[in-house]
This record gives structure tokens, C-alpha cells and sequence, in this order.
């Protein structure tokens, strides 16, 4: 059984999280590698320069944002399976550093992880 949750990078580590894995194509601004404590930090994950730039974190482009963030994930399909077959073994803990809680890639990525067998 997957156990996934998702959560800042700026929110302090602590041992619940499982494996940390970063989601962002850049690294978030004021956090240490030290600090952060990751496990890994999957760049591919994140949405080109392109698509993160056209977003903006604006919430009114959520909806456009995921539909093409769906569309650029399906070429990292192996890349996914994995993370699911890591999520399979333990609990999984994906990072972001938008502010929106809400409206984010990891929150994508999630509902795709969640989908998967």
C-alpha cells in the first residue's frame, strides 16, 4: 500500500516523511541542502521553464497548468514508476517550494502516484 503525502521544503524534515523527494526544476530559494534533507531531488519532475513561467501561481491558470504538466509528465512515465514503486515500499514524501498549498506540481504528481497500481 502507497503512503504519500505532500509538503513544503520549507517546513522543518522530521522522521514521518519517509524518503523526501524534491520536486522542483529549481533549487528553492534560502534552503540549505543540509537543511533540507533529501533523499533525492528529481529535477525532471518539475515543469519546464516554459510552463512554470506561463503559470505564474496564478490560481485561475490551475486547471490549464495541470493539463499541460499532465502532458509533459507522460514522457517521464518510467520516471514515475519508480517513485511508485519506492512509494510501495515506504512512506514517500514529496517537497515543493510554491507558496499555494493547493495549486502546485506535487499536488499533480500525487493524484498521477495515486492513480497508479
Amino acid at each position: 500500500m502507497k503512503n504519500i503525502s505532500i509538503k513544503r521544503v520549507y517546513e522543518a524534515p522530521s522522521k514521518e516523511d519517509g524518503y523526501r523527494l524534491l520536486v522542483d526544476r529549481l533549487w528553492p530559494r534560502g534552503v540549505s541542502k543540509e537543511k533540507a534533507k533529501l533523499d533525492e531531488w528529481c529535477k525532471e519532475l518539475g515543469p519546464s521553464d516554459k510552463l512554470r513561467q506561463w503559470f505564474n501561481h496564478q490560481p485561475e491558470r490551475f486547471p490549464e497548468f495541470e493539463k499541460r504538466y499532465r502532458v509533459e509528465l507522460s514522457g517521464l512515465k518510467n520516471e514515475l514508476k519508480r517513485i511508485n514503486e519506492i512509494a510501495k515500499k515506504e512512506k514517500l514524501t514529496i517537497l515543493y517550494g510554491a507558496k499555494n498549498t493547493e495549486m502546485n506540481q506535487a499536488v499533480v504528481i500525487l493524484k498521477i502516484l495515486n492513480r497508479m497500481k
